[in-house]
């Protein structure tokens, strides 16, 4: 297995625990009910999630009007493609492991 495949299934997996966090989070504003809090949702974001949780924000409506949300996800999503493109494509190194 390829240091890529390993970071893909990496990406999948976080990027859909932050689509299911931001649904958790609203099911339970919804209900009044103990929330997700805003870091630990940010925090998924900045672990390589941040297109799960944008996908998250906008299917269901949830921290939409906040400006740490609707600024921040999509700055952390630029950042995160400039560092894959800088890692995969810019950098001479082989990424199979042996």
């Amino acid at each position: 297995m390829t240091v890529i495949n390993i970071l893909l299934l990496y990406i999948l997996s976080v990027n859909l625990g932050g689509f299911i966090a931001f649904f958790i989070d609203k099911k339970r504003a919804v209900r009044s009910k103990w929330r997700i809090p805003e870091v630990t949702l940010l925090t998924i974001a900045l672990l390589g999630g941040a297109i799960g949780c944008y996908l998250g924000m906008k299917v269901f409506r949830h921290k939409t009007l906040k400006p740490l949300f609707y600024i921040g996800i999509p700055v952390i999503i630029a950042l995160q493609a400039l560092f894959l493109v800088v890692t995969f494509f810019l950098l001479p190194v082989s990424f199979m492991i042996q």
